[in-house]
């Protein structure tokens, strides 16, 4: 008899823990893109079967309250809240969540501290946190948080040293307990598919839906993604270890030639004792003050910031979020049937003598 078995049937299959872990039709979560993720694009994904993230950023309280109300008001879907740990007012802004009745919080940009992670679960919300290694991981699970994301140094905007094919090979097979989400360089539905049957209940994106029709980035902004190749998304680059550089992939314009530049004059002025290190250091971190929003918000892709994964040479074209989240669905269960196909073909017998 043959089998009956889709494509389609088993990747409902693979990620059924990471849908019923976000109350959605795919596991397909939406990476917090600071000034790109908001209502518009969070709802979008939500109403397409995804799963939105608000990006709080930098977002004073009273208008991540407004962020929230206002998606509520474009989805009756699941979606969460992307927190920033070192955000001077974290307290007030997990109350908001907590008060809003978000299902699901996601703190990023450091280690949660653990009165954060006891608040949001407390409010019967779930917790995912990022995990950069294997050991963190382990650890986040014992602290009590519901889910991980590893995402490797393929994504967009703040990355880790490691890839994404590396950290999901020692991560997945050892975590089991909580729902891990893998991310960082997915552009197509044959590798949410492989990360899949490695382990993981889903996938976040974010480089993706930039160029998705409801997203508010400027028409500049979204050209620039679907002109660029993965080449051109490369990490923010450090010219001397005094004075360290966070690194950032973002594609390559004149401001980041003009940090280069920068660079090179602070620490020739340290050097010849015009500065004070402290001093230089603060004047390197803050030459990308408001400049993602810049580009985002303004369309000044020359000197703003335009943080891409390397799956931007996979935005082709600006498109519905529906559509996008269609398509890698329909390359993933593709994928997936091709596998089930091989699997099905006889074993050649060996010849007798």
């Amino acid at each position: 008899m043959a089998n009956s078995v889709t494509g389609r049937d088993l990747l409902d299959r693979l990620w059924q823990r990471g849908c019923a872990f976000f109350g959605t039709r795919t596991a397909i979560m939406g990476g917090a893109m600071s000034w790109v993720s908001e209502r518009h694009l969070v709802a979008a994904i939500s109403n397409a079967g995804g799963f939105g993230v608000i990006a709080c950023g930098a977002m004073p309280p009273h208008l991540l309250e407004a962020e929230i109300a206002g998606t509520k008001a474009l989805t009756n879907q699941p979606f969460g809240v992307n927190l920033i740990t070192m955000h001077p007012q974290l307290e007030q802004l997990v109350d908001i969540c907590v008060a809003a009745k978000v299902g699901h919080v996601v703190l990023a940009g450091g280690l949660p501290p653990k009165w954060a992670i006891e608040r949001i679960k407390a409010s019967g919300a779930k917790v995912i946190c990022f995990t950069p290694a294997l050991s963190l991981a382990k650890k986040f699970v014992r602290s009590g948080v519901d889910a991980l994301v590893i995402e490797g140094m393929e994504a967009g905007g703040h990355i880790g040293p490691v890839s994404t094919a590396v950290l999901a090979q020692e991560i997945l097979p050892e975590v089991r307990e909580v729902p891990v989400f893998v991310a960082g360089g997915i552009g197509r539905g044959e590798a949410i598919a492989m990360y899949l049957e490695l382990g993981a209940s889903g996938v976040q994106l974010g480089t993706r839906f930039v160029c998705a029709t409801e997203s508010i980035a400027h028409p500049k902004f979204k050209q620039a993604f679907i002109r660029a190749s993965a080449r051109d998304a490369m990490p923010s680059v450090q010219l001397d270890p005094r004075f360290p550089v966070i690194p950032v992939r973002a594609l390559q314009n004149q401001g980041t030639r003009r940090f280069m530049e920068t660079q090179a004059e602070i620490v020739a002025r340290f050097n010849r004792g015009e500065v004070e290190k402290d001093a230089a250091i603060l004047e390197i971190e803050h030459f990308w003050a408001g400049a993602l929003r810049r580009a985002v918000i303004d369309g000044d892709v020359e000197n703003g910031s335009l943080m891409a994964g390397q799956s931007v040479g996979m935005v082709t074209r600006e498109q519905p979020t529906a559509e996008i989240i269609e398509e890698l669905v329909n390359q993933a269960a593709a994928a997936l049937t091709s596998r089930l196909a091989l699997n099905a073909v006889p074993t050649p017998q060996p010849l007798r003598a």
